[in-house]
């Protein structure tokens, strides 16, 4: 009678938690499964914008991914794409992995912690927008920079930043670095604060040295967050488009070397190409979940 009683009891407590996943599933469907499958099914009909004169939508079947294949500029601006992010994602996991075990080294007793957490963590608060037009103003040809290093004998003419593809993705990459790292580093400080202290004790009993320690004991127990920052950082990469945006006023110079595969979506929406920014879209659904599994495999295949 009282295991009845109990089982009743269950099934009358795990109502509420369905009940208050509703809202979730509500907002979920309605902003995110109903524009993804909306987003399929445009991209396999023609609709686009020819002057005045509104093209479509017809139904021609796998004709915007031929055309998105068979076309250079996909694999040239996922190829900037991943470069920018590749050169903001390394520095950012290198400086965020030194100041985690930094800050959560208890033997350095370090002051002021709760300062320069928040002080690290405050640029990824700052609008991207406002980073970019601020870095816009610094690099330009008659900037701050370019008067700095003319006046300490470094240049003898103003250095074109925005003109030169390294130097326009060091500074996209730069300014990903700066509004990234500081969230990298509390996530990662949080992981290394949840390793059990007696394994690194025990560990300089056995003569263990530092550097040893973070390698063989840190790294290794921090795998699962550094998985999680891998693959948010990946997707939020390919997704990259305010910073190159602003920066080159849409234009992705120099000679399109900073024009992010989002950029080349947004220029089908403003075209008012729908076929085709969908079929976009699904082509880098797929990329993205691609990655990500690859992502995982590799990492698995490690632990095994």
């Amino acid at each position: 009678m009282n295991q009845k009683m109990n089982n009743r009891k269950a099934v009358s407590y795990n109502k509420w938690g369905y009940i208050f996943l509703i809202p979730f599933v509500v907002v979920y469907v309605i902003f995110q499964l109903v524009p993804l499958i909306t987003t399929i099914y445009n991209s396999f009909f023609e609709n686009y914008r020819s002057g005045l004169t509104q093209i479509g939508p017809n139904f021609i079947g796998l004709q915007n991914y031929k055309a998105l294949l068979s076309q250079g500029d996909l694999l040239t601006y996922f190829q900037n794409t991943m470069i920018m992010w590749i050169m903001g994602f390394v520095p950012q996991i290198i400086v965020s992995l030194l100041l985690g075990a930094w800050f959560s080294d208890p033997q350095l007793r370090l002051k002021f912690t709760n300062f320069f957490k928040t002080v690290i963590y405050l640029p990824n608060l700052i609008m991207a927008s406002a980073f970019a037009m601020l870095f816009f103003t610094l690099f330009s040809d008659s900037g701050p920079m370019n008067s700095i290093l003319m006046n300490l004998g470094i240049l003898n003419q103003p250095f074109k930043f925005l003109s030169n593809t390294w130097s326009a993705r060091s500074l996209v990459a730069m300014m990903n670095f700066l509004m990234w790292f500081g969230n990298t580093t509390i996530l990662l400080m949080a992981g290394m604060l949840g390793i059990d202290t007696a394994l690194f004790e025990a560990a300089e009993v056995d003569g263990a040295t530092s550097t040893q320690i973070f390698f063989k004991i840190t790294l290794p127990l921090l795998r699962p967050i550094l998985i999680y920052v891998m693959v948010t950082s990946l997707i939020g990469g390919l997704q990259m488009f305010d910073v190159p945006q602003i920066l080159t006023n849409g234009s992705g110079d120099p000679m399109r070397s900073t024009m992010t595969l989002i950029m080349y979506l947004n220029k089908h929406l403003f075209s008012k190409n729908y076929g085709m920014a969908g079929a976009l879209s699904v082509l880098m659904f797929i990329v993205t979940g691609a990655l990500s599994l690859l992502i995982f495999k590799f990492t698995n295949s490690e632990n095994e």
